[in-house]
């Protein structure tokens, strides 16, 4: 059911309010740590020598506690005598309380993993509302600007089209976001039924319809879900489905070849392929919820009472399926379509991301805050941000590298993760891994995952981080958000319900008149550019 427009205003009436009730006190903190005389260090530790609140506001997993919980800050608070008052608002409505915030100028002190957008990032540098922190960071944050030294080109990416930097980054420099990802087959059923594991599209089908028809969980029921995923995830998404006919789909419906962008969701290969899976739907081989279900219901679709999955997209087995059955699934390679050859699609996520924190206007003592959030960048700090403290995730082997505990039985490390690392603004380099830490167990399993069944045939090129004006990123923003939605609901109408081919031309049609080709345009640009710059 649909809520009504008042419905809709009420809770967002309560949700401003109660954001704003939590920022004034939190500002009532900050009222009081003016009074305060205090004296910074410029270096080492404590950052100050009275204790100090700042306010920072920052999303955050369901499954992560109060930031002021965890492991990491309780450490950080008692080393530098900053402490931190977290306003955690839940992932799935930060955007939209982050901006009501911003709108109402009863600011927090910084945005942890800020959210900001390009747009948000120039809209709000040019009013004010943060600070530029190019001087900030040469004063007073040597551990980022030796990273961003060693890396001229995560310099070049959080810095704004005027040459100031306003956001500080993020980097994770593994090489696995570009693939995000695998396919896995139940082969515990595949043995039993005696079947081969597929290489072709069509030679998926049939098991997939032997799995259904031939009660591969042996429980009598007609149970078995053929293949599910998750519609536009960052990852376990059906983008190298379509793959298979040619031309890889990705989140944006952008990809690059040949140093031209194109528009995915208009070429004749994604028309092939919604109306050749549309036909699976129909005989029940995909999961009918896959479009519409999110990661918790798809989770528990891997950890039902009776085993009911004959394949699934997602980043690891693990996470789907729990430790009880993980060894149950094996990586399914990528299929011959009618190209007569496999192709893996490249994501257009970036390993390096520009968003991870910035200081506001409101703030009293930047110059104390940039001091505090450098303590993130420091290597073995970095690590811990990203995937957990030591004594929660790891222990200090005798040359002082960080290297992982045994997990908690029956614990997934995906999940776990998400209770102790808060991640936001840090910088593991690949010169780190095997000297600072130790490389996630499942990372580098999925890293000869990749290396074996998936870079072999990924396509050569992704649409890289361009830092776009302000005035394209508006143009932007206007044109792609209406585009998206609207290739998102057709593509999930088609699957389900077919019709692709008699709507096909006015679908384009409408597309051309919602501005595809100003919005190319305006990529192929940016894309051109930072070629240019970058030669």
């Amino acid at each position: 059911m649909k809520k009504s427009w008042f419905t809709k205003s009420l809770v967002l009436s309560i949700g401003l309010s109660t954001i704003l009730a939590g920022c004034s006190s939190d500002k009532s903190a900050s009222e009081e740590t003016k009074k305060v005389n205090v004296k910074m260090n410029a270096t080492g530790l404590p950052i100050v020598d009275k204790t100090i609140k700042l306010n920072f506001v920052s999303p955050k997993s369901s499954l992560a506690p109060n930031f002021a919980d965890m492991t990491i800050f309780k450490e950080l608070q008692k080393t530098t005598n900053v402490q931190i008052k977290w306003n955690n608002i839940p992932g799935d409505g930060y955007q939209e309380k982050k901006n009501l915030l911003l709108a109402s100028g009863d600011l927090p002190d910084a945005f942890y993993n800020s959210g900001f957008s390009d747009l948000d990032i120039q809209k709000y540098a040019k009013d004010g509302t943060i600070v530029p922190l190019d001087d900030l960071i040469d004063k007073y944050m040597p551990n980022l600007k030796k990273r961003l030294e060693e890396r001229p080109d995560l310099k070049k990416v959080i810095t704004a089209p005027d040459g100031h930097i306003y956001s500080l980054p993020r980097a994770e420099e593994m090489d696995l976001v570009g693939l995000p990802n695998t396919m896995y087959i139940n082969k515990k059923w595949l043995d039993k039924l005696g079947l081969k594991m597929p290489t072709t599209l069509e030679e998926y089908h049939d098991v997939l319809k032997a799995f259904q028809d031939k009660d591969a969980n042996g429980n009598g029921k007609k149970d078995e879900i053929g293949l599910t995923y998750l519609f536009n995830g960052w990852c376990g998404n059906f983008g190298d489905m379509i793959a298979a006919f040619g031309v890889p789909d990705n989140n944006d419906h952008r990809i690059v070849r040949d140093g031209k962008v194109i528009f995915t969701a208009v070429q004749p290969e994604y028309k092939d392929a919604i109306q050749y899976y549309h036909k699976w739907v129909k005989e029940g081989l995909i999961d009918p919820e896959a479009t519409t279900q999110d990661t918790a219901k798809m989770f528990a679709k891997g950890k039902s009472k009776d085993e009911t999955l004959g394949s699934f997209i997602w980043w690891e087995n693990t996470e789907m399926v729990g430790t009880d059955r993980q060894n149950d699934y094996v990586v399914l390679p990528p299929l011959v379509g009618p190209k007569g050859k496999p192709i893996v699609g490249r994501s257009n996520y970036s390993e390096y991301g520009r968003d991870a924190f910035v200081i506001t206007k409101a703030n009293k003592y930047p110059e104390i805050t940039s001091r505090w959030v450098d303590q993130l960048y420091a290597p073995k700090e970095s690590a811990q941000v990203n995937w957990g403290p030591i004594g929660e995730v790891y222990k200090e082997d005798s040359n002082g590298m960080l290297v992982n505990k045994e997990l908690p039985a029956g614990v997934a490390m995906g999940e776990y993760r998400q209770k102790v690392a808060p991640g936001g603004p840090f910088i593991v380099l690949k010169q780190d891994f095997g000297k600072v830490v130790d490389m996630e167990p499942r990372a580098k399993e999925r890293l000869q995952i990749l290396d074996k069944y998936y870079r072999p045939y990924e396509e050569k090129e992704n649409y890289p981080q361009v830092f776009f004006s302000a005035e394209d990123s508006q143009k932007i923003n206007q044109i792609q958000t209406d585009i998206t939605q609207f290739v998102n609901q057709k593509q999930a109408h088609w699957l389900q319900d077919g019709g692709i081919e008699k709507e096909w031309d006015s679908y384009v049609k409408q597309l051309d008149q919602m501005g595809l080709p100003e919005l190319m345009k305006l990529y192929q640009k940016g894309l051109d550019d930072f070629n240019k710059s970058n030669k």
